[in-house]
């Protein structure tokens, strides 16, 4: 049997309908109605009741939530998270890992895979390592100790356990240029973060195929008048993919504004970089080992204030960008889903037209999160 979404406020990107219908069927959009179009007969209905519809979000930074890690020794660890991602109205997401020790690294892939394997909630799209091959000026919230140089046959290993989709590191730090293109040869996205790069080093990078910013401002080369950096490379590469966690705490509403008004918006993907308080009070956690203070929301370190992750969750960075930027829905709701699936190729998600899978969100005037239906069934 067929499913109608009616009474939608249809959000995709480029399209904009009030009144629209959605009719799924076999886990993907079957057909679009206009307002007032004959709706099909027979089929269960889910009455919108004119709250927003659009595709599911696809969240490619998670490091946990709702007090777990994903790389926690513990096995429902994945699932937790991925429970929780979809009452954000995420429905694909990337399990991040942090910068340990292989075997760390390698028993947490295994915990993905079986989760992987038996869904309970959001969909895993594929791991995100971020580190260990990051400059140890710029580690931030990971943990120095366990840095070392980049090692493709490390992430083969790990690949064969659990597919990984994408890695952080630093461009500029010994052999990590040859590893960029064994990244891209083993198509697995490149992304530079954690860095001390030089433009003229990140412009090196891009020529074996690097064409992406791991949480833009944060742990990168800052904006100056005689070198512009990775910022600056962000803002004026217009090929260039940059995350950004819109909490206005990682990045003030007038840095969210800027790069909304230089890049091309096709170029902007929003991630939350979560950790594992999200969903949960302030007070004491800890993001791979080290020790954590949430206050009013904002994850740091508790030996040296840096940011350690966010809390934000994936509804509130949504509604965060349309306050901030006052931008059309149809075209901010690329950031959403659309761009993600685009920059790790991920087929058939990110839009509500037929053929795509089913995977949407219905969100309330308060960006709450009302439904979710993944591969056209409703989960929430």
């Amino acid at each position: 049997m067929s499913t109608l979404i009616k009474n939608a406020h249809l959000v995709s990107p480029g399209v904009e309908l009030f009144g629209a219908a959605l009719e799924l069927h076999n886990g993907r959009v079957k057909k679009v109605f206009a307002a007032k179009e004959k709706l099909p007969a027979g089929c269960e209905e889910y009455d919108a009741a004119g709250n927003m519809v659009i595709p599911g979000f696809i969240d490619v930074h998670v490091h946990g939530g709702m007090g777990f890690e994903v790389t926690s020794d513990d096995s429902k660890a994945t699932g937790i998270i991925a429970e929780a991602k979809l009452r954000e109205g995420v429905t694909s997401f990337c399990p991040t890992t942090l910068t340990l020790p292989e075997e760390k690294l390698a028993a947490s892939l295994r915990n993905i895979e079986a989760y992987r394997k038996a869904p309970t909630g959001s969909k895993v799209v594929g791991t995100h390592l971020e580190g260990p091959y990051i400059n140890p000026e710029c580690a931030g919230a990971q943990n120095p100790a366990y840095l070392r140089k980049a090692d493709m046959g490390e992430i083969r290993r790990l690949n064969a356990i659990s597919p990984v989709a994408l890695v952080t590191y630093a461009i500029e730090m010994e052999g990590n240029l040859a590893f960029t293109g064994e990244l891209c040869a083993a198509g697995i996205k490149a992304s530079c973060g954690h860095t001390n790069a030089t433009y003229a080093q990140f412009k090196e990078g891009m020529r074996s195929g690097l064409g992406r910013l791991t949480h833009f401002c944060n742990q990168m080369t800052k904006l100056h008048h005689r070198e512009i950096g990775l910022v600056g490379a962000g803002l004026m590469e217009d090929g260039v993919a940059i995350e950004m966690i819109c909490d206005k705490i990682h990045l003030c509403p007038d840095m969210i504004r800027l790069a909304f008004k230089s890049k091309p918006i096709e170029k902007l993907l929003l991630i939350t970089d979560a950790m594992e308080a999200t969903g949960l009070p302030d007070g004491d956690y800890q993001l791979g080992g080290l020790a954590v203070k949430v206050s009013a929301g904002a994850a740091r370190l508790a030996s040296n204030g840096a940011l350690a992750g966010s809390t934000l969750q994936f509804n509130t960075a949504f509604k965060n960008v349309v306050e901030v930027t006052g931008l059309p829905l149809a075209q901010l709701v690329k950031t959403t889903s659309w761009n993600q699936a685009l920059d790790l190729k991920l087929e058939n998600l990110g839009k509500l037209e037929p053929g795509y899978i089913a995977d949407i969100t219905v969100l309330d005037d308060a960006f709450q999160v009302a439904a979710v239906f993944m591969d056209g069934v409703r989960k929430l």
